[in-house]
């Protein structure tokens, strides 16, 4: 419902038969002669919806209405006109009327119009807040990039946000590679259009051409109803496949062909659905060696990667650690509700130390359970886990020593995951990015001590 109608008139009879039809749909009806929307003499006050007499006789119509274009653009405006006046009407709607009923109007039909206008713009007004919140989060201002390795990665979201091209982003688990998709998305002319993310590696092999391509009734045991993929819904906007190694290679046919032709079938379908997708792709494995071992088409990996954006781990820019810091404790406060906080210097410099084998993940975890933890407005190194406190890694601490086998650097690393994460196998197997089941099975075959605490979970 509007708070405020404004009501621009000709003569005062206009005026005492439409202003009672016109209050019962707002707060308030403001009465003023048209004239005084050429003067600017409208007021400060900023109307919900505009209602003009058009008369046949009356003078400077289309100043009227461009002046109002002018100062309240957003603001819907309705035209009630006398029959023989309606061409004027319909000529204005040229000129920046939205719609028209005629002279005397019929009750409910008025209020179903003006509702509907005034809706309208409640409802752009809410896509308007909800598209500056997603710039705000995703915008590429929000890439912190004080370290040289991160400018570089800013300077090329900027340079490939504007085009249409596929983008290879790769980096480790916890990079933050899903927020450089979405900096790509929320910069681009796709900005309006929706940002469907997609963990490959998360979908059961047979269930993922389903996920992409969607599928028809009775495609298989359980389709009841014909379901859109993701490609149908990403239409116009960015597809995001995270963890794009683990497809398999019959999926990896199909999602060339898309890529290629810009259409796909449903499984189960029979009939060509065209698509304009741009499509982001991101792993944290090496997909080269993959193509080598049969298990990656090489003709994909080519339309893939047609350019790349590397996200470099976090132990590679220790200078992004502080501000990186700050910024997760100002959002994780205001997400919860709870009054700011502060880090001191010394747990900053304590962070900056660290080696961060869970990257930008694991940090922001940290911070959480220090958030909502911790009731001082000051985050003190006495307040971090023990696992934190210990001696600071050397710069050679970056790559194990020579001589170890990959099953013991894989041994020692998941076992360092499992002590900064207090033995929680749930947050350690998400750093790691791999299932908790999968986890397990490792901590048995190394016969690895998990520390106490929350080891069950």
């Amino acid at each position: 419902m509007p708070d405020l109608i404004l009501l621009l008139h000709h003569d005062d009879d206009f005026a005492a038969r439409l202003r009672p039809l016109l209050t019962p749909l707002a707060g308030r009806v403001d009465v003023r002669p048209a004239a005084e929307a050429i003067q600017g003499a409208l007021g400060a006050e900023s109307p919900d919806l505009i209602v003009l007499q058009v008369r046949e006789d009356a003078p400077a119509l289309r100043q009227v209405v461009h002046r109002l274009r002018e100062t309240l653009p957003d603001c819907p405006l309705i035209a009630i006109a006398r029959p023989e006046a309606a061409t004027r009407a319909v000529e204005l709607m040229g000129s920046g009327v939205d719609d028209y009923v005629l002279d005397p109007p019929v009750p409910a039909d008025l209020i179903a119009r003006c509702r509907r206008l005034a809706d309208g713009r409640e409802l752009h007004r809410r896509i308007g807040l909800l598209q500056a919140e997603l710039n705000r989060r995703y915008g590429a201002h929000r890439i912190v990039c004080r370290s040289s390795a991160m400018q570089a990665v800013y300077q090329r979201v900027l340079q490939l946000a504007p085009t249409r091209t596929t983008v290879m982003i790769s980096g480790e688990s916890g990079s933050g590679k899903e927020l450089i998709a979405r900096s790509l998305h929320y910069n681009s002319d796709r900005r309006d259009r929706p940002f469907i993310a997609m963990n490959c590696g998360a979908v059961p092999e047979t269930l993922i051409e389903s996920e992409l391509f969607g599928h028809e009734r009775g495609a298989f045991t359980g389709a009841v109803a014909t379901v859109p993929g993701k490609f149908e819904l990403a239409d116009g906007g960015t597809l995001f496949l995270d963890e794009v190694g683990s497809m398999g290679l019959a999926t990896q046919v199909r999602l060339l062909r898309v890529l290629e032709e810009g259409e796909f079938m449903r499984v189960g379908g029979s009939r060509t659905i065209g698509v304009d997708v741009r499509v982001l792709a991101a792993t944290n494995t090496h997909l080269d060696a993959q193509v080598a071992d049969g298990e990656f088409r090489q003709d994909l990996l080519y339309r893939l990667r047609v350019a790349v954006l590397e996200v470099p781990p976090l132990r590679k820019r220790p200078d992004d650690i502080p501000p990186l810091a700050r910024t997760f404790v100002a959002q994780l406060c205001e997400e919860n509700g709870l009054p700011a906080k502060d880090l001191a210097p010394e747990t900053l410099d304590i962070l900056g130390a660290q080696s961060w084998p869970g990257n930008v993940r694991e940090l922001k975890n940290l911070l959480e359970s220090l958030v909502v933890t911790v009731p001082e407005a000051v985050l003190r190194p006495e307040h971090l886990p023990a696992a934190y406190l210990g001696r600071p890694p050397d710069a050679g601490d970056d790559l194990p020593p020579a001589g170890l086998t990959l099953e013991e650097i894989e041994r020692r690393y998941i076992e360092r995951t499992l002590r900064a994460e207090d033995g929680n196998r749930t947050r350690a197997a998400r750093l790691l990015g791999i299932g908790v089941r999968t986890l397990q099975r490792k901590i048995q075959r190394y016969g690895l001590e998990v520390p106490p605490g929350s080891a069950g979970r």
